[in-house]
């Protein structure tokens, strides 16, 4: 690969204008209802610019001041989930024949070309765990291949992390190390620009770059290793599993039930969740019906009912599930937990249930 080189601020333009020529659309951050989301991103005077995030259990800000920057902030609600593993999709339809017999159309996406700027070092982790559940299994997800595929992306290492991020904790971040197509480290002057992929390397060839300065890296690496110092939370480790199963019949899950509204907004926000339900909706002349998939969450009186029994009745045993899976039974399945460390989880839990807190009440208690 390329040595990293510089590019200045002024020059941002040109990356969203070569990614366009190569046949991406460009997703970017954007501030949209007081939260920063992607949305499409033609113009880097959209980025958000001098915009900071305030994040605490249950609550998430926006502030703006006269810095340069435009990543200057931790994540927002979203993740690369939605882009690719669909919150609502038709997964085929049937068709009633003259003949008495049905026939069977396969519901495939439109995978447009999408480049994805400002992506963090915990989303590139939780995007690694999904591609190994839809597409390294016995049943690889045609949907979620195809957009996959398409996919070009544009990490930003983290220099500002929330008081909710713990990524350091979990190995996940702050700095992308992998997974990206592009990394950019953002200085006040511009941003260091690294190559991850063949696909990057040739983009690279069509921006205007300076060779790079060695005090600008020292910054950069500076700035990554002292947002991981910073971080305030943390898991007590990266593999609770025996320590979960031990205690399942702690009285934390009895406290943390007493807390836990089961919305379902932390299995929601969670980059690595892909929890989902099946339904068939038959149009109402009976000749056709659309079979779809759409995102379930272990928190709803659904997922666990299994011919007129529920099996998980209750939320003591539906945050249970929740967290041994995340942080226990994730090592049987993928090798590693399901947790990323970018606490979105507990910015938009509404009251403000902290994952790293209950974690360490259930694995430090001796109840077994």
């Amino acid at each position: 690969m390329a040595a990293p080189a510089f590019l200045p601020r002024p020059c941002f333009q040109h990356l969203l204008a070569a990614l366009t020529v190569a046949g991406y659309f460009c997703l970017g951050p954007r501030m949209r209802d007081g939260a920063i989301v992607y949305a499409e991103l033609d113009s880097a005077d959209n980025l958000p610019r001098g915009v900071h995030d305030h994040q605490q259990p249950g609550a998430y800000r926006l502030h703006r001041d006269e810095s340069p920057r435009c990543f200057a902030w931790a994540n927002g609600p979203q993740a690369l989930k939605p882009l690719l593993f669909g919150p609502h999709e038709v997964l085929w339809t049937s068709v009633a024949g003259s003949d008495g017999g049905i026939t069977f159309h396969p519901g495939m996406p439109a995978a447009l070309p999408t480049a994805v700027i400002g992506v963090r070092a915990c989303d590139l982790a939780a995007l690694r765990l999904q591609d190994q559940h839809f597409l390294e299994g016995p049943s690889p997800d045609p949907r979620y291949a195809v957009r996959r595929r398409n996919l070009f992306l544009v990490a930003v290492h983290c220099t500002h992390p929330a008081a909710t991020c713990f990524c350091a904790s979990t190995g996940d971040g702050p700095r992308a190390e992998s997974g990206f197509d592009l990394a950019l480290a953002e200085l006040d002057e511009g941003f260091i620009v690294t190559a991850g992929s063949a696909k990057g390397e040739a983009l690279l060839g069509q921006l205007p770059l300076k060779a790079l300065d060695p005090a600008q890296q020292a910054s950069a690496d500076g700035e990554i290793t002292a947002a991981a110092q910073a971080q305030q939370r943390a898991l007590p480790s990266r593999n609770l599993r025996d320590g979960l199963f031990a205690n399942l019949h702690h009285p934390r899950w009895d406290d943390v039930a007493q807390r836990c509204l089961s919305c379902t907004n932390c299995s929601s926000v969670c980059p690595t969740c892909f929890c989902h339900a099946e339904r068939e909706e038959p149009a109402l002349d009976g000749l056709s019906s659309i079979h779809s998939r759409q995102w379930d969450s272990c928190f709803t009186e659904g997922h666990s009912s299994i011919h007129g029994i529920v099996i998980r009745a209750d939320t003591r045993l539906r945050y249970r599930q929740w967290l041994t899976h995340k942080l226990g039974s994730w090592h049987d399945q993928y090798g590693r937990s399901g947790c990323v460390g970018c606490g979105r989880c507990i910015v938009w839990c509404p009251v403000g249930i902290d994952i790293t807190a209950e974690a360490a009440a259930v694995c430090g208690g001796g109840h077994a």
